[in-house]
């Protein structure tokens, strides 16, 4: 009897702490202080870059380029913050060969509160008519990407609600979308976390898009803002194949661009929204927190 007692004034007495350090146990794991990669190496800002010598034309990775996971990354609240990376004629598909692009980044959506897409657009100006965009919109339960011409027709459109496959809430997602005029496709290819490759969704494509007097634009579109996580944002005026984009996958969210020479645009968004490309495309962040508090929710592939 007294054995009993003594156990039941033991639970009375510490049962409470023991439950508040499961809580805060919990809380850290779901923050993703107990993963690996929280005590991995983590990339300096800039500390990575691609050099471009124009008289030879070469470009080359300079630095400490190991595919180490950024120290930070862009949030994005919802609210007002966003990052204009710059209106430069090479961040379009008619700068590319015969109307060709890929853009690729890692991205978390925090919160469907509010305005809930897009997460990028591109070269839009409605006020003159002579625009081309393209979205990542997570709108509607799914991830997808559009291509507008300049007379507001859909020449390109690709979405995971074809495949029944629907966006996931604090999870970092693996994105990229190829734009073919030639070849008369486009692909959009997703790396959800624990598989071993991108899904690729493929779309038709119908017409050019043609250079816009808009600014490329992350984290807000033309109907507000989104409240989202940004990585290592990559852009090219080439179509990368599917084993180009599953390497771009594999090397995890830290990863460096795979095609240098048809690199136009890279924004690894650690620590501030600069160019790394070598060609000098700048951004402007507006409101964005560069955070170091990011690894809930990412897998390393």
């Amino acid at each position: 009897m007294n054995k009993s007692q003594s156990a039941m004034e033991y639970l009375m007495t510490y049962g409470w702490s023991i439950l508040i350090v499961a809580v805060v146990l919990g809380a850290l794991s779901f923050l993703g202080v107990f993963k690996p990669v929280t005590f991995a190496p983590k990339a300096a800002p800039g500390s990575c870059q691609i050099v471009k010598n124009s008289e030879l034309g070469i470009s080359n990775l300079v630095g400490s380029c190991n595919n180490q996971v950024p120290q930070y990354v862009a949030y994005f609240d919802g609210k007002g913050a966003y990052a204009n990376l710059g209106n430069s004629p090479t961040l379009s598909p008619e700068a590319g060969t015969e109307g060709k692009m890929t853009f690729c980044m890692w991205y978390k959506i925090n919160s469907l509160s509010g305005y809930a897409g897009p997460m990028l657009k591109g070269a839009y100006s409605p006020s003159d008519g002579n625009y081309w965009e393209y979205t990542l919109d997570q709108g509607g339960g799914s991830e997808g990407f559009t291509v507008w011409a300049a007379d507001g027709a859909t020449i390109a459109s690709a979405s995971s609600d074809y495949y029944s496959f629907s966006y996931l809430l604090n999870q970092w997602v693996f994105a990229c979308f190829t734009y073919d005029y030639t070849a008369g496709s486009s692909y959009y290819y997703v790396g959800y976390p624990g598989y071993s490759a991108p899904i690729p969704f493929n779309s038709p494509v119908s017409g050019m898009a043609s250079q816009g007097t808009g600014s490329l634009v992350l984290g807000a579109g033309e109907g507000g803002y989104s409240n989202v996580s940004i990585s290592n944002v990559q852009m090219y005026n080439t179509s990368l194949s599917s084993s180009a984009i599953n390497s771009l996958y594999q090397e995890g969210i830290g990863g460096v661009p795979i095609d240098s020479q048809n690199l136009v645009g890279w924004w690894p968004l650690n620590g501030n929204a600069n160019d790394y490309s070598g060609n000098s495309n700048d951004g402007i962040a507006t409101n964005v927190i560069f955070t170091s508090n990011w690894y809930g929710g990412y897998t390393q592939p």
